[in-house]
């Protein structure tokens, strides 16, 4: 089989790094030898350096980020319980349609797409629910919430409220401080900054959300007591649950040795320039930003498709002529808004440059 190589500029997958693709390649393991299980066991750790948390039950969940937010809920959420979700794109929506398969009483807060999660209107919406969910970098519109400013807010009003984040486009490409900032939850996707291929789903689980826990949620996959078990083990050793991708993990591990490396703050200096250079270039050819001002992702850049251009054909013709693959946008901005995305190994600036060079040639406008 051949496949052409693409370079991935959408809003997700991204190129994976050179250490994640050479971590695939490497001999297969049995997903209980002694060895796969130090692999795993480094993966949990550099999850836990990456976003800034010592929990525990921090560990790769075997399947994408949706994954991780059916943990998230299944975990969590007892029939009749109060759930409060800050609604800001796509991925908020979708927040409240799970919750509310697990029983939950959804209080759903919504915003403007493209403007930030506003934190009074969330902790007014009900006094003391049993969640508040948010996500950090929505992913639809390229639109930062300061889960850091909503976190303490919760805790002052509502201390016994478990904070749930979606990171799935944040983590691996920002600064982030779970524990500091009050998160209980927290999951993401391994495609995006943290630079693998799709599969797995990082998720942590704070010691206060573990004591207050569904203990037999409905999901027999993704119960966490069964999940704990296999990867912190217990008094009777490491318990089997299910097989692990074995080489997604090794993937990771090989990812997040790299990040650390660089530099966890470097990291994401890069990719605060690399998106940088992106809107700078983007606004010289007068393509005007989507999301709101003082909110806009670097990793993840939105901007409006000018009315004369036929937003399918300009994707066309930059995924043929330059095998660079960006995004539409969704719901009813699907074909007025592009998501430009330079996440994990693309966050440099001279994939800034290669797409707008690519666009200017397709837009036919000169640089500023």
């Amino acid at each position: 089989m051949s496949l052409t190589e693409r370079i991935l500029l959408g809003p997700g997958p991204s190129n994976p790094y050179p250490e994640a693709t050479a971590g695939l390649s490497a001999p297969l393991l049995g997903h209980l030898d002694p060895e796969f299980i130090r692999i795993l066991e480094r993966a949990c750790d550099g999850l836990r350096t990456v976003w800034g948390t010592a929990n525990p039950l921090t560990l790769p969940l075997s399947g994408t980020g949706s994954i991780g937010m059916e943990a998230a809920f299944a975990n969590t959420v007892r029939p009749g319980d109060v759930v409060v979700v800050a609604v800001n794109g796509l991925f908020g929506a979708r927040m409240c349609d799970v919750a509310t398969r697990y029983g939950a009483e959804v209080v759903r807060v919504d915003h403007t797409w493209g403007e930030p999660v506003d934190v009074e209107r969330v902790l007014d919406a009900h006094p003391a629910p049993a969640v508040v969910a948010a996500v950090h970098a929505e992913t639809s519109t390229g639109v930062e919430s300061d889960i850091a400013a909503l976190g303490a807010a919760l805790r002052a009003r509502s201390p016994e409220t478990l904070l749930v984040a979606d990171c799935v486009t944040s983590l691996g490409g920002m600064e982030m401080a779970l524990d500091a900032w009050g998160v209980d939850v927290a999951y993401s996707g391994t495609q995006k900054c943290l630079g693998v291929a799709p599969g797995l789903a990082p998720f942590t689980f704070s010691e206060r959300a573990w004591r207050r826990r569904v203990a037999s949620p409905p999901v027999w996959y993704l119960d966490l007591g069964l999940l704990g078990a296999y990867v912190r083990g217990g008094p009777g050793g490491r318990a089997y649950h299910h097989t692990a991708p074995v080489a997604m993990v090794a993937s990771l591990e090989s990812a997040l040795e790299r990040i650390t490396r660089e530099g966890v703050d470097a990291v994401a200096e890069r990719h605060r320039e690399a998106g940088r250079r992106l809107q700078e270039g983007l606004a010289e050819m007068g393509l005007e930003p989507f999301a709101a001002e003082g909110h806009r992702l670097p990793q993840l850049t939105t901007v409006w498709v000018p009315e004369d251009v036929d937003s399918v054909k300009v994707r066309e013709r930059l995924l043929t002529e330059y095998g660079i693959e960006i995004g539409a946008g969704v719901g009813e901005y699907a074909s007025t808004v592009w998501r430009i995305g330079l996440m994990g190994h693309n966050a440099r600036p001279d994939r800034a440059e290669l797409v707008l060079a690519a666009l200017r040639r397709v837009l036919d406008r000169p640089a500023g």
